[in-house]
């Protein structure tokens, strides 16, 4: 069962990539940024708590980012999944591979998108553009993402190295060219 860990700062064309590659392998595509944005459009109590985390650009606290993943798995486990967007933290990744352990499943590979960051803070404006959402709209919070990223998050990459999973495809070119890139590394962890 392929286990899919879709890495790489915002804006670097992880969710695109995550739904191109779940439907070429026939996978389930699990999101914690779509979750939230579902939960924050739908006015939960969750959505809310976590309504100010986004606007200031911040992570999510792990403990409700890794239930949210940990009830999705529940009724998604007859095929493997796409993460896009988990796990962010070294503590997330670590309480991930216990969750997978526990249904006798592992992660197959983390591959990390890699774009520079000035190409990354153009998207996300774009992509506000088009979008209308906040946190896309402002380039302090955009910067500050990537910073939050790089601190927080880049270094879960460190865990899944250790482990031998962890591989890298140059996120700039065409849509198809990097899809092409992150298919031949994934067909060569099968």
């Amino acid at each position: 069962m392929l286990n899919i860990i879709l890495f790489g700062a915002p804006g670097c064309g992880k969710g695109t990539q995550a739904q191109r590659l779940a439907a070429h392998y026939d996978l389930y595509h699990i999101s914690t940024g779509e979750v939230i944005r579902g939960e924050i459009k739908a006015g939960t109590e969750l959505g809310r708590s976590m309504e100010a985390y986004i606007s200031r650009g911040e992570l999510a606290p792990d403990s409700i980012v890794v239930e949210m993943v940990r009830n999705y798995m529940a009724s998604h486990s007859d095929k493997g999944c796409i993460f896009d967007g988990f796990p962010r933290t070294t503590a997330q990744a670590e309480i991930f591979d216990e969750m997978l352990k526990e249904v006798n499943s592992e992660v197959t590979t983390m591959v990390f998108m890699d774009v520079p960051e000035e190409e990354l803070v153009r998207r996300i404006l774009l992509r506000g553009k088009d979008s209308g959402r906040a946190d896309d709209s402002s380039e302090e919070v955009i910067r500050n993402r990537i910073e939050v990223y790089r601190q927080q998050t880049e270094i879960v990459a460190e865990h899944y190295t250790r482990q031998e999973k962890y591989a890298e495809v140059n996120g700039l070119g065409t849509m198809d060219e990097v899809f092409e890139r992150l298919c031949a590394v994934i067909d060569s962890k099968r």
